[in-house]
C-alpha cells in the first residue's frame, strides 16, 4: 500500500463516519417522534459498515489492481437498517397519538447511547483526519527530500 492508497483510505472512512454521525444526529432529534409519515413512531436507525476495497488475498491473484478500484480496507456503509426494538409504551390518554387505552409509542431511542455513537464517531473521524494530515506530511517531506 502506498501513501496515496493511505489517503483513499482515510478519505472512505471520512466519509462514511460523517454519514454514521448524520445518522446518529436524525436518531437524537427524532427522539420524541410519535408520528411519522409511515404511521407510527421514528425507528432508530443504525449504520452498517463493510470493506470496499479488494481483499490481500485478491491482489495476490490479480496481477495489478486497476486504476478505478479501490485500495484495500476502504470502509463504505453497506446499509443503513432501522432497530427492531419495540417502541416505548407511555400513558397519556390526552395525546392525539394515543392508542384506545392511552398509550403513545415513543422510539426506543435512549439519548446516553445516541450521544457516546456520536462521539464515537466524531473521535474516528478526527483519527482519520490525523491519518491524512500525516499522509499528507509525508508526500511533502518525501518532495522536499527529492528536491534536494
Amino acid at each position: 500500500m502506498n501513501l496515496f492508497d493511505s489517503l483513499a483510505v482515510s478519505a472512505s472512512a471520512l466519509s462514511a463516519e460523517r454519514q454514521r454521525s448524520e445518522i446518529t444526529a436524525t436518531n437524537m432529534a427524532n427522539a420524541e417522534t410519535t408520528h411519522t409519515e409511515a404511521g407510527g413512531p421514528f425507528h432508530r436507525r443504525e449504520v452498517v459498515f463493510q470493506s470496499a476495497g479488494a481483499s490481500r488475498f485478491h491482489l495476490a491473484l490479480a496481477s495489478a489492481r486497476t486504476l478505478n478500484d479501490p485500495p484495500p480496507g476502504t470502509v463504505q456503509i453497506s446499509e443503513v437498517v432501522d432497530d427492531p426494538t419495540p417502541p416505548v409504551m407511555r400513558y397519556q390518554p390526552g395525546n392525539p397519538d394515543a392508542n384506545k387505552d392511552g398509550y403513545v409509542a415513543y422510539p426506543a431511542i435512549n439519548p446516553a447511547m445516541e450521544m457516546v455513537d456520536l462521539m464515537g464517531s466524531v473521535r474516528a473521524y478526527q483519527l482519520n483526519a490525523s491519518a491524512i494530515s500525516a499522509a499528507k506530511q509525508m508526500i511533502q517531506q518525501t518532495i522536499d527530500l527529492l528536491k534536494s
